[in-house]
């Protein structure tokens, strides 16, 4: 399901969709890490993004 572009309320930039395959492409582009890579670290780590790239550099090195 897509995101609604017509909301205006809360943004939740902080958080990251797992269900959202932009938002999984934008993780992955900007720390190197495959989907599946992705996919994991939002299961294990909850959403929120600084988290998920921390952990995601810690993969990369």
């Amino acid at each position: 399901m897509v995101d609604d572009k017509t909301k205006k309320g809360k943004r939740d930039r902080d958080r990251v969709a797992a269900g959202e395959e932009y938002e999984v492409r934008y993780l992955m582009k900007k720390t190197g890490i495959t989907e599946s890579q992705a996919l994991a670290l939002i299961h294990r780590f909850g959403n929120d993004r600084q988290t998920l790239e921390r952990e995601a550099r810690k993969l990369t090195g």
